[in-house]
């Protein structure tokens, strides 16, 4: 399957309420999952009926290893998503970060920008102080509640 169709069938998944997707093309097939617990999405792959022993053989270490540990929590005061969307740092491509780490905020600054059906929506700061963490990468998904920045 083209890597293109491939991006647009995980886009589509990630911004409608699908929870899971599989397309037959040919002899491949490919099955699109919405995790639940964090918003990434899974890609599976079924081999082909030659290359099934290969790839089985092949991802064999690669379930023996051991899982990342969690990360710390943040200290400092979170600032939470209000919203289910898309994160953006600044107001469009191309434009500087309405933030950085390090930088000092006052209280309505504006943070970030999410993107929820088509609408933009700026989130601002509910705590002056200085921001210590960006915890969602540009461009990313973020899910009601999940943590945004750190501001000490």
């Amino acid at each position: 399957m083209d890597l293109r169709k491939l991006k647009t069938l995980i886009d589509l998944v990630a911004e409608s309420d699908i929870a899971e997707l599989e397309v037959t093309e040919g002899e491949s097939k490919v099955r699109i999952v919405k995790s639940c617990a964090m918003p990434q999405n899974q890609v599976v792959m079924m081999p082909q009926h030659g290359m099934q022993q290969h790839l089985q053989a092949a991802s064999a270490p690669q379930a023996a290893a051991p899982e990342a540990a969690a990360p710390a929590a943040p200290t400092g005061h979170i600032v939470k998503s209000p919203m289910v969307g898309t994160f953006y740092r600044s107001s469009a491509p191309g434009s500087p970060a309405f933030v950085e780490v390090g930088a000092s905020v006052k209280e309505g600054d504006t943070l970030c920008i999410i993107e929820a059906m088509k609408l933009l929506n700026e989130i601002d700061s509910d705590k002056a102080g200085i921001v210590t963490q960006i915890l969602v990468e540009n461009g990313q998904p973020v899910e009601f509640g999940q943590p945004l920045f750190v501001i000490g």
